[in-house]
Parts: C-alpha cells; structure tokens; sequence
C-alpha cells in the first residue's frame, strides 16, 4: 500500500476561526446569482450593480462558490461590469457582516438564490382525477 505523500486529507488551517474582513477601497461586497462554469460566477453586487466576476486561480479548486453565498469583489478600473472574487464568506461571517451594518438588511443569507421567473410563476402542480388513471 502506498504511503501517503502530504496531499489530500482534511487541512486543519480551515477549522479555525480566521478574522473578518471588510472592504477596502476598490472592493465591494456581493451575492452569488449563479455559476456559470470555467472559474466564472454572475453575482449581484451591493451597490446594485450585476457583474461577471472571475474566481482567482488560488481559489478556484480550493474554495467552493455556490449560488447564495456572499463574497468579496475586486472592481476593475478598466471593466465596470465584470470583477474579480477576492474572499468567500462564510455563513457565520456573512451573519456578522449583516450585524455590522455592512450588508443591507433586505439581503437573504443561506436561502440560494430564486430566478425572477420562479418567484411570481404558477405551480407546477398537476391533478389527475381517477378517470384519467383509468385510461392509461
């Protein structure tokens, strides 16, 4: 049996608690909308704005993103509508962020994300009366 090689396994850096992070200059905080594959997420961002953002190469295999999560956004001086993903928080952190003031109150933690097209929709709900099992 192979030896293990110091690859792989649980990390225990990721168990403890790190300190919080707010924005700086530049930066800017937003919610995850969907991913969209290839190091890339479409994410909501506090000020109102859409963009594309790009998950950074030391996070991309490491930290998981999914829609609903809260994040941290390098903007770009040069590309208003597309930034970089610079910190993934997480939920405990995200709670705190929202007890500082820094995230508005009308922002939902840890629900995910519906698409505008589901929330005013019709449900998907089917009846079928005994006579239409009797045809089958």
């Amino acid at each position: 049996m192979p030896k293990n090689k110091g690859k792989g396994g649980k990390n225990e850096a990721d168990d403890e608690k790190r300190e919080l992070v707010f924005k700086e200059d530049g930066q800017e905080y937003a919610q995850v909308l969907r991913m969209l594959g290839n190091g890339r997420c479409e994410a909501m961002c506090i000020d109102g704005t859409k963009r594309l953002c790009h998950i950074r190469g030391k996070m991309h295999k490491k930290v998981w993103i999914a829609a609903g999560d809260i994040i941290l956004v390098g903007l770009r001086d040069y590309q208003d509508d597309k930034a970089d993903v610079i910190l993934k928080y997480m939920p405990d952190e995200a709670r705190l962020l929202k007890a500082y003031g820094e995230l508005p109150e009308n922002t939902r933690l840890n629900e995910g994300i519906v698409a505008e097209e589901e929330e005013g929709g019709v449900d998907d709900y089917v009846e079928f009366e005994d006579e239409d099992i009797d045809k089958i």
